[in-house]
């Protein structure tokens, strides 16, 4: 297994930082890419052009070595980016751009544009749903919640626009090789006389019969994906999946034409570290389907991996920060499936409703029962 407790030294060479513009042919505006269609938009003159991509090309996956020493320039790039005070959210905006919201926290951002050195995109999932359809994916989910204030559901459903934003994951794959070693536990019974209300009964009492086993597994461990943004919180992007990574389109700037990209927060070590963990779980649901019974003892797993590959991907989320009454809510929705996660609002007034409707439900009941007697 590569080590994953260095950091990636900083080589003096900087890359530049890409700026990259669509102008529109027929009016000079700015195109965007059209969620869902293979274009361009102009959303100045309604102008169209399609992006003409050719066979889908193969997405390059990176040793893991390299990335860990980041030996090559050529997959570092540096990218403008606005930082949050609040949550921590480092967003690439527009050059231009010095005063904003904060997609994550709907926070005032006032900053001046700041760069970010990173790992370039390998490949993206580019967004399926337009903003519309994930408004309306919010709605039904906030129209589906208990209890929920209705000053913030008519809050939300007012309209108010949501951030399309490429979140950064790292991918992994690896091919593992692991020697165990345990014990199968099969039950069987025996039978013994107990007494009862003072008379012998035979009953069947379970016993476990173990015996030692000791194996290999193997297992390829394909994108095995580790979120690397600490902006949202964990559970609401792992509520989001699963994702269809088959959908992994190369990196192009195009697909970011009207969207925003967040700089990941999580380094490629700690990111590699978490995805350890998930193949060892993985590798200890083998270990008990191999040693099989009605129980498993796992004593010892001694696992190598070979050929760790990484690539930094980014996924499509589509955010809407509110503040209602001083408090902060977020939902995101999955830009390519419409799947909706969110911070669970509570109206007090209408849970104690709910508590005074049981209370004289039970009484009336109550009544009832009494009367009857």
């Amino acid at each position: 297994m590569p080590s994953v407790s260095r950091e990636p030294p900083r080589p003096p060479e900087v890359p530049k930082t890409e700026e990259h513009r669509f102008p529109c042919d027929a009016c000079g505006g700015d195109m965007r890419f059209d969620p869902g269609g293979d274009r361009m938009v102009c959303d100045h003159c309604g102008n169209v052009e399609a992006l003409g991509r050719s066979a889908p090309a193969a997405i390059r996956e990176i040793d893991i070595e390299t990335g860990l020493a980041a030996a090559s320039d050529a997959e570092i790039e540096e990218t403008r980016v606005l930082a949050c005070s609040n949550c921590g959210a480092q967003v690439e905006f527009d050059p231009a751009i010095h005063a904003a919201e904060c997609p994550f926290c709907a926070t005032p951002v006032v900053t001046d544009t700041g760069t970010n050195r990173h790992i370039k995109p390998a490949a993206l999932i580019p967004f399926a749903l337009e903003e519309r359809q994930a408004h309306d994916a919010m709605n039904a989910w906030l129209g589906g919640l208990w209890f929920a204030p209705n000053g913030l559901q008519k809050y939300a459903r007012k309209g108010r626009k949501m951030s399309g934003i490429y979140v950064p994951f790292w991918t992994f794959d690896a091919q593992s090789e692991s020697d165990w070693r345990g014990q199968r536990g099969d039950t069987y019974y025996v039978t013994r006389t107990v007494m009862r209300d003072g008379k012998p009964v035979q009953v069947q009492v379970p016993k476990i019969r173990w015996t030692p086993r000791r194996g290999r597994t193997r297992r390829f461990f394909d994108d095995v994906t580790i979120l690397a943004s600490t902006s949202l919180p964990k559970t609401h992007t792992d509520a989001l999946e699963p994702w269809d990574m088959s959908a992994l389109a190369p990196y192009a700037p195009q697909f970011l034409a009207g969207f925003r990209a967040e700089a990941y927060r999580i380094e490629l070590a700690d990111g590699l570290r978490e995805a350890r963990a998930r193949m060892d779980a993985a590798i200890a649901r083998d270990v008990r389907m191999a040693i099989g019974g009605d129980q498993q003892r796992i004593e010892a797993i001694d696992t190598r991996l070979s050929d760790v590959t990484f690539k930094h991907v980014l996924l499509p989320v589509w955010i809407a920060a509110y503040k209602y009454r001083g408090t902060s809510y977020r939902f995101v929705v999955n830009g390519q499936t419409g799947r909706v996660q969110g911070e669970r609002p509570w109206s007090a007034v209408k849970i104690a409703l709910a508590v005074l409707a049981a209370l004289v439900v039970a009484a009336i009941a109550a009544a009832l029962y009494a009367g009857a007697q």
